[in-house]
């Protein structure tokens, strides 16, 4: 009888150590898969998170309004990009690009300081002095379309009403006119209209005083120092100015925003990326036409 207790409370100590080392097991497991689950997690997500980028824009002066909201917007959506934008006439830009500024995206306001830049273009010395090829190949695009316009001061008290009465008054050297500096597109445009009225600038140097960049020439006619100034339709809208007139295209051509991924950018897909956001009818677009630009489709 002895015996049989005996080898009973044997039996039943070795089941108890069995369980007890199937639970200790099976906790050690589950820990582990616990962990495994958990550092897998961790990877996954240090791999769908995405790497910051810094882009710098050069942008015409004339794009500052419309752009800046633009930037807002994009980088609401994508928080890893910073973009830093600068902004002056398109030929100050052209000669930073070539001193060696950092630019990833260039937006000019006249295919000249693009085509300066265009790598396809480098055997024709007029469109691309230097020869240069600095342009992401296939990324360049015409992105937009202004129109030149005449601007008035608040009440336009210098009685200024159209381009051919204008033409007509700085002959007459009665009316002061602000316009962009000759390296400067709107200013290159002027030019054209001057050519187109048959006027000679020299003659006529007493009625003009002249800005760097549209932003100058802009401010010019909105502390009414001018009669009137020759400046892009957009401009006019974000300033409040009075547009008395509309150059047509026979008069200055097309005012055409051409825009290009630079070849030495640091991160050119982003660069791409933001430029096909720019053209976008769910990005940039709608800011773009709400201050008077056309989009080139």
């Amino acid at each position: 009888m002895k015996k049989l207790l005996s080898l009973a409370l044997a039996m039943a100590m070795a089941l108890s150590l069995t369980a007890c080392g199937g639970s200790s097991g099976s906790s050690s497991t589950g820990a582990a898969a616990s962990a495994a689950g958990s550092s897998a997690s961790s990877a996954a997500s240090s791999q769908t998170a995405a790497e910051p980028v810094e882009l710098f824009v050069f942008a015409a002066a004339s794009l500052t309004e419309s752009l800046d909201q633009i930037i807002a917007n994009y980088t609401a959506d994508h928080p890893e990009v910073t973009i830093t934008p600068t902004y002056d006439s398109s030929g100050t830009l052209l000669t930073q690009i070539k001193e060696g500024a950092v630019c990833d995206l260039f937006i000019s306001a006249a295919p000249k300081q693009i085509n300066a830049l265009d790598g396809t273009l480098k055997d024709d010395a007029d469109k691309n002095p230097d020869g240069l090829d600095m342009l992401a190949d296939g990324t360049r695009v015409n992105l937009l379309e202004n129109k030149v316009t005449l601007a008035v001061p608040d009440g336009n008290p210098g009685g200024v009403e159209s381009f051919d009465q204008l033409a007509e008054r700085l002959q007459a050297g009665d009316v002061m006119l602000a316009m962009g500096n000759s390296d400067v597109p709107v200013g290159q445009y002027t030019q054209k209209i001057f050519t187109y009225y048959g006027i000679d600038e020299a003659a006529i140097a007493a009625n003009l005083t002249y800005g760097s960049n549209v932003k100058e020439v802009t401010t010019q006619v909105s502390e009414a120092s001018v009669d009137c100034g020759i400046i892009y339709g957009t401009d006019a809208f974000s300033a409040g100015l009075t547009v008395v007139d509309e150059a047509t295209a026979e008069m200055c051509g097309q005012v055409i925003y051409p825009a290009a991924v630079l070849k030495d950018s640091a991160n050119p897909d982003a660069a791409q990326e933001f430029l096909n956001y720019l053209a976008a009818d769910d990005g940039g677009a709608p800011v773009f036409e709400g201050v008077g630009f056309t989009m080139m489709k």
